[in-house]
């Protein structure tokens, strides 16, 4: 049987995935004709955003996906490898709760679920449950996703704010490893996937 590192990497030939800024693979797959607006913002040319959009996420090689939040609720979807951990840091919570859902396939792992939400606005990152392992999810977010709505935290600030889970905003804040590891081994960069390109793609966004 294959192991973790031959499936992940046939899943990112098969599926066009590319490095995201946040860490891990990514394809978006779905991005609605149908434009919105938000409560409230002005039917200026711009505003209008697509009603929603999907992508496949992939993490592999003990990357992870780094503190971060957007401005719509998302879904995550889980499809393939095993058990991916969210962490959501709830911050209408005095305490600064943290929520952690456990995705995977119930019938082999029955601790997990298929589908968890990300409401909008809260800080929230993700790891595979075993680092050696991987977990391709989908992610729909709903209005679609932007870049410009993308922001990866400052993780000085959110420790200060969430102390009881300082240790573990460290350990998923956005680093090289976080979003480089495997795609050297993997010759992503070499294949014309370059990271360098999304970077500067994102960067012009926000």
């Amino acid at each position: 049987m294959p192991d973790s590192r031959a499936i992940a990497d046939e899943l990112i030939r098969r599926f066009d995935l590319k490095p995201h800024p946040e860490g891990g693979f990514f394809a978006e797959t779905y991005r609605s004709a149908a434009r919105v607006l938000r409560a409230g913002e002005p039917s200026e040319v711009g505003n209008a955003r697509a009603a929603s959009t999907a992508i496949h996420y992939l993490l592999c090689d003990g990357a992870h996906s780094a503190w971060h939040r957007i401005r719509s609720d998302e879904v995550w979807h889980f499809y393939a490898g095993e058990p991916l951990l969210v962490h959501v840091l709830d911050e209408s919570d005095a305490g600064g709760a943290l929520v952690t859902h456990r995705l995977g396939n119930p019938l082999t792992h029955p601790d997990t679920v298929c589908q968890a939400v990300v409401p909008a606005g809260l800080w929230f990152a993700a790891e595979c449950a075993d680092p050696a392992s991987f977990a391709l999810v989908g992610c729909t977010v709903a209005p679609g996703f932007e870049f410009s709505e993308f922001e990866l935290a400052e993780v000085d600030a959110l420790k200060a704010r969430h102390p009881r889970h300082a240790g573990l905003i460290g350990r998923l804040a956005l680093t090289r490893r976080a979003g480089r590891r495997g795609i050297a081994r993997r010759g992503i960069a070499r294949r014309g996937i370059a990271r360098r390109g999304i970077a500067r793609r994102f960067n012009e966004t926000r």
